[in-house]
Formats: C-alpha cells, structure tokens, sequence
C-alpha cells in the first residue's frame, strides 16, 4: 500500500508540473479543467494497470532455504512467532487525519448552512440569492450566491455575475471533488495544490465570461476598488481573493491563445507512456483485497507445495511447509518472519510454477552479490546428494536436506563461537551455489564474526560432488541459503 501512494503522489507531481509548465497560462479553460480534474483519478488507476508487452525481461535471483542445521539440538533457538499483535501507528495517524478533515469539513458545512438560515433568501429561476448584513464577503455554492445586501442596493451587479458563472458551470462539484480527495488523503500536498490549481481556473472562467459583456478595464477596476473579506472555506467559489487578483487581471488582458498552443496536451503521451512502462516493469499489485494472506497461502500450500519464495522488486523471501503441516516464513538470511505481519501489496507467493498474489511486509536486509541461477519454481529436477538416487522428487529433496545437515553439524567446529568470545543465540547464514557440473561453490557468508564466516566457508565448500539440477533436460546452476544457528552457553 505504501508503494501505491508513493506512486500516486509522484505520478501526481508530474502531472502538476506539466500543467505548471505547458497549460496554466493558456486560455484552453475548459479543455484546462478536464486536465485538473482527470490527471488525479488518472495518478489512482495507472499504479493498477500492468501491460505484458511493456514488461521488461529482468534476470532474478532465487535461492532455496535449507533447513537451519541447529549445532547443539540440545539447546535448540526457540523462534516462536510474536502472539501480541502490534498496534499498526501508521493507520492510526491516517484514520485520526481523516476524521479530523470529516470534522473540518462538516464545520464549514454547517456555517454555509447557517448564513442561508439567518439571512435573507431571495429565490431567483436559476439561483437563490442569500443577503448578508454588514458582511463584505461574496462567494457561491452551487447555485447559492452569497453577497453582501449593499452591493445589491447600489445596483453593482458585475460580482453578482462572476459568481453565476461559477453556479452555471457547476464549479462547486470541482471543489467538492477535491475535498474529498483532502479527507482520504489529508497527507498528501499535492491535493492541496490541485485545488488551488482549479480554484483559480474557476476564476478565469468566470472573468472571461463576464468580460466578453463588460469593458475588460472597467471590470478590473471595479474588482482592485471593492474590498472583501475572505471566507476561510476551501470549497466555495469567492470573488475576492488577495493571492488571486493580479493573476486574474493578467489572464482577463491576456490575448487568447492560438489553437496551435493545443498541441502542447500531446506532452500527456509521452508522460503518460513512460508511467505506464514503469508500473508494468514493477510487480503485480494485490487486487484481491477479500483474501488475507493466510487464506491465501493455504490456498497455495494446499496444492501439494512444500516450499516456495516471495518475491519483491528488491528481494526474495521463502516459505517452507514443515512435517507437521506448519508454515514458516524466511526472510533471504534464513531469519525466521511473522505471518500476521505481512500487510504490504508487493509481494506475491510462488510454488511449483504457480502465483498467487498476496500481501507481504518487505524486511530490508544487506544483499550479496550472486551469479544469475534457475527458479527453483520451475526446475525439472533438485540436485541430488550422492546415496540419495533412485527416490521420487520430494524424498530425493527430503534426503538432500537430511544428508547436508549432518554434514554440516559434523564437520563444523562448534567450539568456535566460544573461542571468540561469543554468548547466547547465533546465527550464520552461508549463501553457495551447486554448478553444473555438481561442484559446491560459497557465494558469500554473514556471521557474528569473520572467523564464523571463514569456518561456514570451509564446511560447505567441502561438501561431495553432487548430481545437479536439471531444467529441460540441461544441467543448471542451482542456488541455496544454508541458516546455521548454535546456541553458546
């Protein structure tokens, strides 16, 4: 989810910037309004769209998690999941930011519906006039004008008209349309700046309607001679605005822009292409919102599968489904993961070739550099560990697993750790590679010390020559995580 709205604000900012860039000082009005209400919805949908003929063919790194070979099974690491579930503050932030705008909103709400209540309301055919006493202000909602009573009585119609083009084009759905955007995402600036984007535009719209049946210099000398309070209400169309009048006076004597200018909306391809190539390059978005990724899993994990990777645009994690029927997840390191965690969209679940999307939280970790292997999702056959011949895919894997763990726990000097100096629970992970040709080569190492690591290095690298992997009938490099966990007392 976090990676959608970062998608959804940049997109809009780029938008902005070519609105700022191309389009504002134009007099394309309308075709401007489309532009500032279509680009935000836009910024919602493209993140969702993905395009196979855009993908890029992108080599990834898949490695199979081994079963952590516990040194002292005496002593076994304790990896029990966090049962307390952890108090999400983020989603706090944001549901308490949305309810403070809903109140916001309401408020102001409430004082337009008061000034209709205790003032005097004259209904006209196509708009109700509500008169103010003793209070310069001027503006509209919908078809509701407000304007100080004085105005009226002295026959100076010219604000009454600017704000019937305002009712007349429905500018205050416009307004509304952004306010709403506000209350879901109050966090989001660019919101804020497409509104005083329109705000504006709603402005030259109705100046140039009014001037083309008024004198352009007596219509803006009249608007720098009348003085008005501002109305602090972001969705109501206001005559008088300080920040707003000499860009008006410069749009209102501006020379309307030639057609030829149109041409400069044909920007939105390229930008629009370029948006749509990133997110078809990404990975796919969640859309099953109904499914949690437990269901999901099962789902998965029901289809004969007994392990498998998540995968992200960063990194790969792993799951593995032990004899007893439970899951665990992995992250790269072998660090065990919580399920109930798992929130974020840009993960999705894989085993035996196929893909399940799910919400996955992404762990950050230190990567080393690997040579490029096969996904173990769609290899025809795992390496085998000599004396493990002659079974079925699962046993030959089941057998390979045993077989390195006693390896591994034989031959590695469990002493060590304590040499050095080092108490309680660790951890080693060892990253290596069975080649074509069944050699084992070490592809990097991460211990609580550089001799744990030199250790790991020279207990795999002496593993035996292995049978190894096949995909469609050829010999394939194949890659592994071993975890190596050891508790010193």
């Amino acid at each position: 989810m976090i990676n959608y709205i970062i998608q959804i604000v940049f997109f809009q900012v780029l938008f902005l910037a070519v609105y700022d860039l191309f389009l504002q000082k134009e007099t394309f009005f309308k075709w401007n309004r489309v532009y500032l209400l279509l680009t935000p919805i836009l910024s919602f949908v493209i993140p969702l769209l993905r395009f196979e003929s855009l993908r890029k063919t992108v080599p990834q790194e898949y490695v199979i998690l081994l079963p952590t070979v516990v040194l002292n099974p005496q002593k076994v690491i304790e990896q029990t999941p966090n049962s307390v579930e952890t108090l999400n503050y983020l989603n706090v932030i944001f549901f308490v930011g949305v309810l403070v705008l809903c109140v916001l909103f309401f408020v102001k709400l409430y004082r337009i519906i008061r000034l209709i209540i205790s003032n005097n309301v004259i209904k006209k055919e196509n708009y109700t006039l509500i008169l103010l006493n003793n209070q310069a202000v001027a503006f509209s909602f919908f078809n509701y004008i407000f304007i100080d009573k004085k105005l009226i009585e002295k026959g100076d119609l010219h604000i009454l008209e600017h704000e019937l083009v305002h009712s007349k084009h429905y500018h205050t759905l416009d307004l509304l349309f952004f306010e709403l955007f506000k209350i879901l995402m109050w966090f989001n600036p660019m919101i804020y700046i497409y509104q005083k984007r329109i705000t504006l535009l709603h402005e030259y719209i109705s100046d140039a309607e009014v001037v083309k049946e008024t004198d352009k210099n007596t219509y803006f000398n009249k608007m720098l001679a009348t003085t008005f309070n501002v109305e602090n209400i972001s969705f109501i169309n206001q005559f008088y605005k300080h920040s707003l009048i000499k860009k008006r006076i410069i749009m209102i004597t501006k020379r309307k822009s030639q057609k030829m200018k149109q041409l400069k909306y044909l920007v939105l391809i390229p930008l629009l292409a370029s948006m749509l190539f990133y997110t078809s390059c990404t990975n796919e978005v969640d859309n099953t919102k109904e499914k949690t990724a437990i269901e999901k899993l099962q789902m998965i994990m029901s289809k004969d599968g007994t392990s498998g990777s998540l995968r992200t645009p960063l990194t790969t994690y792993f799951f593995k489904k032990n004899d007893d029927g439970s899951v665990f997840f992995y992250d790269r390191f072998g660090n065990q993961l919580d399920i109930t965690q798992i929130n974020d969209p840009n993960i999705t679940f894989s085993n035996n070739g196929s893909t399940v999307s799910s919400n996955g939280k992404v762990y950050l970790e230190n990567k080393i550099d690997i040579n490029e292997g096969v996904d173990f999702a769609v290899i025809d056959k795992s390496p085998i560990f000599l004396g493990c011949e002659g079974k079925d895919q699962k046993e030959a894997r089941d057998c390979f697993n045993r077989e390195i763990r006693k390896f591994v726990a034989k031959n590695f000097n469990g002493e060590l750790a304590k040499n050095l100096g080092l108490s309680g629970k660790q951890k080693i992970y060892i990253k290596f590679k069975i080649t074509k040709s069944g050699n084992v080569e070490v592809l990097g190492a991460r211990a609580p010390k550089k001799e744990l690591e030199e250790e790991a290095r020279r207990v795999v690298t002496s593993l035996p020559t292995m049978i190894p992997g096949e995909y469609k009938g050829e010999k394939v490099n194949t890659l592994y995580m071993l975890p190596i966990a050891f508790d010193v007392r």
